[in-house]
């Protein structure tokens, strides 16, 4: 099922499946990418209930182990529409049995979208539904259409910034880091950037991005409520993944254990956590 959102600027479209975004449109030019199978199978999957990466996909909770494919499984569930304007919708999906298995906790994850002008907003909500704290990571994965040539393209921050990336090796990171050339807080896209894999930013001080073609504004993220960013393409694909995330992959000398695991979240039964980013179209 699809659903469609419009106002005067903007519409947008998302699958019930994964509650997954497909297209971001105004003025006719859809901003999202459409998929190519020779590149990528997705448009803008939700990352739940990890980021990234286990270690051989493995976690240990209270002594038992787990395994989780990478990403997380929500992306791969209908979802259910719970609420719908022309502006706006919620959906939802609930722990089942399958998942019970994978993760041994009760939850209900919502995904809001929301049209305000040239300004989509998209919303997570995970409830804790269980009766034990619940750990968990989540995190967006939007790709972005780059019609035109990729070095025509750069990623503008909107503070000062020494961008050092978090090198991944087999998915996981390596320890290492490497510093990312930048001008006037600026990073001039290249296929080469990504060929160990997505850059993945830690300790940003901004809280925006701005995507633009030939020193033109296109988009801007607000993703000030997400601690981490990963930015991410393939090689010759015409996309760019500009993700923000509450979670990390695991690192390749971890324990396994997740309360040992950085950057993972914990919620207390009962409990709600909220956050949200934004894409304005220029």
């Amino acid at each position: 099922m699809i659903v469609t959102l419009k106002n005067k600027y903007l519409s947008a479209s998302i699958h019930s499946k994964g509650a997954e975004l497909q297209t971001l449109v105004k003025n006719n030019c859809n901003y999202i990418w459409e998929i190519d199978t020779d590149y990528w199978n997705k448009t803008s999957p939700i990352l739940f209930p990890i980021v990234g990466r286990l270690k051989e996909d493995t976690y240990l909770y209270e002594e038992k182990e787990y395994q989780l494919s990478r990403h997380g499984f929500a992306r791969d569930y209908e979802f259910s529409v719970i609420h719908q304007t022309d502006t706006e919708t919620i959906f939802s999906f609930t722990y089942n049995s399958e998942t019970l298995v994978k993760f041994p906790f009760e939850f209900e994850l919502q995904l809001s979208y929301t049209l305000n002008e040239s300004c989509l907003t998209i919303g997570y909500q995970v409830k804790n539904l269980g009766i034990s704290k619940m750990p968990f990571s989540i995190g967006a994965h939007p790709a972005f259409a780059i019609p035109n040539a990729f070095e025509e393209y750069k990623l503008c921050f909107n503070k000062k910034e020494r961008f050092e990336s978090y090198v991944l090796e087999n998915d996981l990171f390596s320890g290492q880091t490497k510093t990312i050339t930048s001008v006037e807080e600026c990073i001039p896209l290249e296929y080469r950037l990504f060929e160990e894999d997505a850059l993945v930013f830690k300790n940003l001080h901004s809280s925006e991005v701005t995507l633009s073609h030939l020193n033109k504004p296109i988009l801007k993220m607000d993703y000030r409520e997400f601690p981490y960013l990963g930015i991410w393409t393939k090689n010759k694909a015409p996309f760019l993944c500009i993700e923000p995330w509450l979670g990390l992959a695991d690192h390749k000398d971890t324990s396994g254990h997740i309360q040992e695991k950085e950057g993972i979240q914990w919620l207390a039964s009962k409990c709600n956590y909220e956050c949200k980013f934004s894409i304005e179209i220029y």
